[in-house]
Formats: C-alpha cells, sequence, structure tokens
C-alpha cells in the first residue's frame, strides 16, 4: 500500500501564494487520478484539483485561473501552486490518488491558513 504525505501548508497573507507537495512511497505511475481536495472541519470534503496520469486536469470553478496542479512521476510527486490566495482558501488539504479497480489513498493532510 503506498502512502501519501503533504508538506507545504503554513500560514500566508491574502493575496499570497503557497506551493503544497505530496510525496508518495512508491511509484505514482499506476494511478491514473491524483490530485488534491479539501476539508474545513465539520463540513464535507471538496475536489480542488485532479491530474490523470495522461495530463489531463480538472479544478473547481474557485480556484480556476488561480491554482495549477502538476505531476512529477520520476520524483513520486504531485504539486499544488496555489496563488492569489483568499481567506476562504483557508482548510486543510488532503493529497489523493487513486488506481483502476481499487480505492482511494489519502494522504494525512496539511493546514492551509490564509489571512485577511
Amino acid at each position: 500500500q503506498v502512502q501519501l504525505v503533504e508538506s507545504g501548508g503554513g500560514l500566508v497573507q491574502a493575496g499570497g501564494s503557497l506551493r503544497l507537495s505530496c510525496t508518495a512511497s512508491r511509484s505514482i505511475f499506476s494511478f491514473n487520478r491524483m490530485g488534491w481536495y479539501r476539508q474545513t472541519p465539520g463540513k464535507q470534503r471538496e475536489l480542488v484539483a485532479i491530474i490523470t496520469s495522461g495530463g489531463s486536469t480538472n479544478y473547481a470553478d474557485s480556484v480556476k485561473g488561480r491554482f495549477t496542479i502538476s505531476r512529477d512521476n520520476a520524483e513520486r510527486k504531485v504539486y499544488l501552486q496555489m496563488s492569489s490566495l483568499k481567506p476562504e482558501d483557508t482548510d486543510v488539504y488532503y493529497c489523493y490518488a487513486e488506481r483502476v479497480g481499487y480505492g482511494p489513498v489519502w494522504g494525512q493532510g496539511t493546514q492551509v491558513t490564509v489571512s485577511s
């Protein structure tokens, strides 16, 4: 079983930028979809961005034009570049991986806090 570890979260002022990283313990070549979700305590986890093994991407409407997802299979990493951050982006961000025929794998989460 692969483990996913997020890093790069922190405190940033509105309008600033952060880059989140997700590092897998094993090869990510077989994961058809990888991405990022976020969750406010007490609320449902929501999709932020996904990227397929072929490089196709999909973003939540709220982050389009501000966030960019990418993956580096050789480095076993998925990134989320976040720019023009808003206070409403404050959340715990979770790395996600899915392989066809298997259930999803989740990271432990990293906190992103955007101050006004």
